[in-house]
């Protein structure tokens, strides 16, 4: 019976190892702080009985310990699964973060490129139209000049005319004669 015991805390002690010291340092205390029964017999007891007794003190010990033992294990995994879970969830958010900031930065960068072409066919038009304006100005001033050359060749016809009729009217006085085309409509 004492073998089964040895070979059960044997395995148990490499678990040990692998919580932190803490808790071996905790277990140790509890260990040691555990009150040993009272010696209220002077007779020592009988000894299968006594062996009865430590293995089964061995064996509640050991239940103990493998319990407690079983729960710091289970503990421990609970907070690196938490651990690893905060870590991993801090990991996403930064890679959302950073995507997040490339979209923003790229939809910048075309925002500006979009902006910077629509300045530049802007620029384009407003010289189109600076050019048009000038050919519609040049255009209106040539109009303007041959209306005004119109206007003096109509004024000099005009006149020529006047002078012609003068003459002519002159000519009907000197002579004494009545142009024969106004009244034609009154002859009759």
């Amino acid at each position: 019976m004492g073998e089964e015991v040895s070979s059960k805390t044997e395995p148990e002690l490499h678990c040990v190892d692998s919580v932190p010291e803490e808790h071996n340092s905790s277990v140790q205390e509890k260990e040691l702080e555990k009150p040993e029964p009272p010696n209220d017999k002077v007779t020592p007891p009988s000894p299968a009985a006594a062996q009865d007794h430590a293995s089964k003190k061995d064996t509640e010990e050991s239940l103990d310990k493998d319990a407690m033992l079983a729960r710091v294990v289970t503990e421990k995994r609970l907070a690196l699964v938490k651990a690893w879970e905060e870590s991993e969830k801090t990991k996403a958010e930064n890679r959302a973060y950073k995507r997040l900031s490339a979209v923003g930065f790229w939809e910048d960068s075309k925002k500006a490129s979009v902006e910077a072409q629509l300045k530049k066919i802007e620029e384009n038009l407003e010289k189109k139209k600076a050019e048009y304006v000038e050919k519609m100005k040049n255009k209106v001033a040539k109009i303007h000049l041959l209306a005004e050359e119109k206007r003096a060749v109509v004024e000099a016809q005009k006149r020529e005319e006047f002078i012609d009729l003068e003459e002519t009217a002159s000519k009907f006085r000197s002579r004494g004669d009545t142009p024969r085309r106004f009244f034609a409509c009154f002859s009759g």
